[in-house]
């Protein structure tokens, strides 16, 4: 039970804080549509999502009304298309033509966004599948709420370059028929390694084939809830700091549960997890930079902003699962730069690079994301930026993603405008030396040593 001084408490984080449930995510298996006729299965979809999903968006404010809880997003993530498409879809069309249902229904039930128009990749690539990744381009470019993602990899399988190389071109092709947008197609378009099945976060989350009909996922942030309480440990040692970040996040943690068990009653629908992941927004206040800086750094970027952010994960991930048995998705702190003013300021100085934040994705929750790089970009340099990040995610066992956008038309040291949550964030620098003999290479990238733990 929340006692009356955690309700106080709790208040106090909403109001001043800027504590929130960034979303409920309503996960929907779609095996039970598939058709090899494509208006049938399209049919079959589109009634699935708007049935499973016609009270989510009420239910998500009358929760958000009565418990004074701001929940920011209602969202849906479904079967990965590739594997729902298989025996319908002959040309990419046919996929565009899925994606434009799910983008239908999706407004229909009044969410923001819809995610798994996915495939999984990892270790080889079926035509299913190479049939969808083609089509990501248009069918991100003919919908507004659909959210894409390919797994490239994992710990168990390697990674798949050839899918890597074809990605590159994919980004670009994005970039391009989106260009009038800044490109604002890739934004919602995610590659990553070791893909977990119930991340509630777009643009990568998608319902797992390990996951029942249907459930509900909650992803609770609260970066201006963590800067708060370090700031009143300055200055103090490490060990004082790990042990208030970790008091702060189970408090978070117990919010997101309470929501999630609540929605889930309302609904009828199981209880997945809560994801405790720090998602920053563009607003002031709810930075992770600014996390990282209330711990000593003058500047999120400098020396020791690696160390900083693999305390802050850890500490964050220690505090949530003591307070949920079913703490998932990715859980920790994300580092996107558009959606980050600290973020932002850091890169536009020069101090936060491009290499910094690879670095700093070996100890963070997800990878290289919303990063605006210019429109020249190379679609070999882009695979490459790929590749390196699916690496860092296969050998130390964690999920690592690249959500890039190379803004057709801009430029280093000029800004790229997304709008709402995908904020705004400058072009940044990319190593201009080419990688493209490597990445036509093709194959796949053997799995470590250290995945054979049967």
């Amino acid at each position: 039970m929340i006692n009356i001084n955690e309700v106080i408490e709790t208040n106090q984080m909403i109001e001043k804080e800027n504590l929130d449930v960034r979303t409920i995510t309503l996960g929907i298996s779609l095996l039970d549509c598939v058709s090899d006729n494509l208006d049938v299965l399209c049919d079959n979809i589109y009634r699935r999502i708007t049935s499973t999903a016609k009270n989510l968006v009420k239910t998500g404010k009358d929760i958000e009304r009565e418990y004074a809880i701001p929940i920011v997003n209602k969202r849906i993530s479904v079967t990965p298309i590739a594997l729902i498409g298989a025996s319908a879809c002959r040309t990419t069309d046919d996929y565009v033509q899925i994606a434009k249902t799910l983008d239908r229904a999706a407004k229909e039930v009044g969410v923001n966004f819809l995610g798994g128009f996915s495939a999984l990749p990892a270790k080889g690539m079926t035509r299913s599948e190479e049939l969808l990744i083609r089509s990501i381009p248009k069918a991100l470019a003919e919908t507004e709420r659909v959210c894409a993602s390919v797994n490239l990899g994992s710990t168990k399988t390697g990674i798949n370059m050839d899918a890597v190389k074809l990605m590159g071109e994919i980004i670009k092709e994005t970039a391009h028929l989106t260009a009038t947008q800044d490109s604002i197609g890739c934004a919602k378009l995610v590659v990553l390694c070791n893909a977990p099945d119930d991340n509630p976060f777009m643009a990568g989350a998608f319902h797992g084939v390990t996951e029942t009909d249907d459930v509900i996922n909650v992803g609770v942030s609260g970066p201006g809830v963590i800067n708060h309480a370090i700031q009143s440990v300055k200055g103090r040692p490490f060990g004082e700091l790990c042990d208030t970040i970790k008091k702060t996040a189970f408090k978070v943690t117990r919010l997101g549960q309470l929501v999630a068990q609540e929605a889930s009653r309302r609904l009828g629908i199981p209880y997945g997890i809560v994801d405790l992941s720090l998602a920053p927004t563009p607003a002031v206040g709810d930075s992770i930079a600014e996390i990282l800086e209330s711990m000593g750094l003058e500047m999120v970027g400098a020396p020791g902003t690696t160390a900083a952010l693999a305390l802050l994960n850890d500490a964050v991930k220690k505090g949530g699962i003591m307070a949920s048995s079913y703490v998932g998705g990715l859980s920790g702190a994300f580092i996107p730069v558009s959606e980050d003013h600290g973020m932002i300021s850091s890169a536009v100085k020069g101090c936060l690079t491009l290499e910094k934040l690879e670095a700093m994705t070996c100890v963070c929750s997800v990878g290289l994301d919303m990063i605006a790089v210019p429109g020249k970009t190379s679609a070999a340099t882009i695979s490459g930026i790929i590749a390196d990040e699916m690496a860092i995610g296969m050998i130390n066992q964690k999920t690592t993603a690249v959500r890039i956008i190379p803004v057709e038309g801009k430029d280093e040291g000029q800004t790229a405008e997304f709008g709402g949550l995908l904020g705004s964030g400058p072009i940044m620098r990319v190593n201009p030396y080419s990688c493209e003999d490597f990445i036509a290479r093709g194959g796949r990238i053997p799995a470590p040593v250290h995945s054979f733990k049967n």
